[in-house]
Parts: structure tokens; sequence; C-alpha cells
């Protein structure tokens, strides 16, 4: 093969790479555009997904026919097409497991399924993609797929037994989903008394955000064995109870009016706090030693609500009971003091 018949199919492959590029800029523009007036989102994300790959198709094609233009003998031309193919499927393959990523964490968001998107799911789906992928290519290179099995299956225990906490979290990961018990978004409470929002279950922790923004991550096996509080079901309201003491000289019946209207003026006003299910108040604990014990239970959204709504009911029973006389009293002791006579 001469000098210049090389230079000429190098020449012709780089035009055609730059012509396929300019045309793929072109087509993926207008796509845009048309995606815009598109009412549903998954056309955005399936050319997303595959404007990156596109542009190793656009070299891979542009290989193909310069080889193909070429006067390469026979064996190193199979060499290189075998390597274009290769290049081709691992970028198909890559397009294939982020789109199918992709559209099943929309699926899960846009419908009312239980199943939860998680990081162990993306890898699941990704890493059988990728499976798939790597079997094709190993057969377009003449390997045999049977010894290698063989040879996994012979390594298998050795595997299992190195990688034992590996697997251990793994399928505790799998359980905890499959179970529901926990799901993405709850807010959970450890049996540690550290509690927070469930960022995500991957294949190996979990990540568990508290109140003040800091982050749990927790192995899956140690999630799986512990005591834990899910605030989020079986729903997110929750009730909570307010202990209220007042003096014994006050009246039992406007205690429990004025309460009851204090919180369904509230719920109007605070958010999160609701008027459904109904608040109450109960006579309970009772006689308390200085004091006439009521318990107030109200109804909010979700557990973290409670706390500005306690925040703002108590500012607003405390003014009220200001306003109509009643005193909330504090502890008080009468000591009798016995005086003996001294004997002369």
């Amino acid at each position: 093969m001469s000098i210049e018949k090389v230079i000429v199919s190098i020449l012709l492959a780089l035009v055609v790479t730059t012509v396929l590029l300019f045309l793929r800029a072109f087509l993926f523009k207008f796509l845009h555009r048309w995606a815009e007036k598109t009412k549903t989102g998954i056309d955005n994300l399936i050319i997303n997904t595959i404007k990156g790959p596109s542009i190793f198709w656009c070299i891979g094609i542009a290989l193909y026919i310069g080889v193909e233009s070429s006067e390469l003998p026979l064996k190193y031309a199979l060499y290189v097409i075998k390597t274009i193919h290769i290049l081709i499927i691992f970028s198909i393959t890559v397009a294939i497991a982020n789109l199918s990523s992709r559209l099943f964490i929309q699926y899960i968001e846009r419908s009312s399924v239980s199943v939860q998107s998680t990081g162990l799911f993306n890898t699941i789906i990704k890493g059988a993609v990728y499976l798939i992928g790597f079997i094709i290519i190993l057969n377009i290179l003449g390997v045999s797929i049977a010894p290698l099995i063989t040879a996994l299956g012979i390594g298998g225990l050795a595997v299992a037994l190195a990688l034992k906490d590996t697997l251990e979290n793994l399928f505790a990961g799998m359980h905890i989903m499959a179970e529901r018990t926990i799901r993405v978004g709850d807010f959970i409470r450890l049996e540690n008394g550290q509690e927070g929002y469930v960022e995500d279950i991957s294949w190996r922790t979990t990540r568990i955000r508290m109140i003040p923004n800091n982050m749990i991550i927790i192995p899956n096996s140690k999630l799986a064995q512990s005591i834990i509080v899910n605030y989020f079901l079986p729903e997110k309201t929750m009730s909570f109870q307010i202990p209220i003491s007042v003096s014994y000289d006050s009246d039992p019946e406007l205690v429990e009016k004025i309460l009851i209207e204090e919180v369904k003026k509230a719920a109007e006003e605070v958010s999160g706090l609701l008027s459904e299910p109904p608040p109450s108040v109960r006579f309970i604990p009772g006689f308390g030693e200085s004091s006439l014990d009521f318990t107030l239970v109200c109804h909010v959204r979700e557990f973290v609500d409670q706390y500005i709504v306690q925040h703002e009911l108590r500012k607003r029973i405390f003014k009220r009971f200001q306003k109509e006389g009643i005193k909330i009293p504090f502890p008080q002791r009468v000591v009798w003091i016995k005086e003996e006579k001294q004997l002369m």
C-alpha cells in the first residue's frame, strides 16, 4: 500500500468526520427546537443522552469509510473494523445505560408507585446494561463466554468470602427497598436517637440528612438490624401533645374552650398545623401537686412541622391566658414547723 493512498484515506476519514459532525450539530439544533414545542420531557431526555455518544458514532462511521476506501491488507482491516465496532457498541451501551436510568427516575417521580428511585436501583439498571454490552463485545472479539462463566463459578466462592461485607450491605439494601419500610424522603429516627431525612439508599450505605443539615452515613446491614421509627409511615400527618398546667382556681371548661379556640385560629395562620383531624383537650394527667394538668393534642402535616407549631401555639396560649386572667402556677409547698417547749 503506497503512502499516497494512506494519506488519501486519512484525509477522506477527516473530511467525512467533519461533515458528519457538522450534520450532527445541525440535527441536534433542530431536535432541540422541536423538543421545546412538545409538552413531554422524554424527548429532551433522549436527545441529551445521545448527544455525547453520537460524536463517537460519527468518528466510527468516518473511520469505517476510510478503511473501506484504503487498500489495507484484510488482516489489518479486520482489526480496525473490530475496533470501530467495539467503540460504537461501547458508546451505545453507555447511552442506553444512562437513558434507562434517567427514564426510570423520571417514571418514578411522575408516578404514584411506591418503588423509590435510589442509587442502588440505578446501579442495578446500569450494571445490567453494561453486562449485556460487555457480552456483545466479547462475542465480537471471538471470546467464548462459557469458559468465562465456568471460571466465575469456580471463583465465586472466593469472591463472596472476600467481599462478604460488601455483599451483606448490597443484599441488606435490596431487602430494605423490597420491604419498603424505609423509603427515600422518609423522616426516620435511629435507635441511638439520631434522626433525619433519608437522602439515598445506595449499594453499600444509606445516607440520612439531619435537621442541622449534617449527613449520617450508615451501612445497609447495620440499618437493617436497627430499631427505627419511621415518621412517614403509615402517613406523613401525625399528632403531638402539649402539656398545659393552670392554677386550681381555674375553670376546666373555660381552659378547654380557650385551648381549642386558639388552635383552630392558629390552624388558619401557622404553616403545618392542620385543622383536620380537629384538636382535642384532655384533663390528663389531671390533679397535680400545684396545678390542674391538661394535655392538648394537635395534628401537623409532617414531623418537623411540630417545632414551629409548638412555638407559635405556646405564645398564643400564654397571651390568651394572661388576657383571661388564668394563671400558670409554679410549684409551692407549705411547711409547718412544730415548736417543742424546752424543759426548764
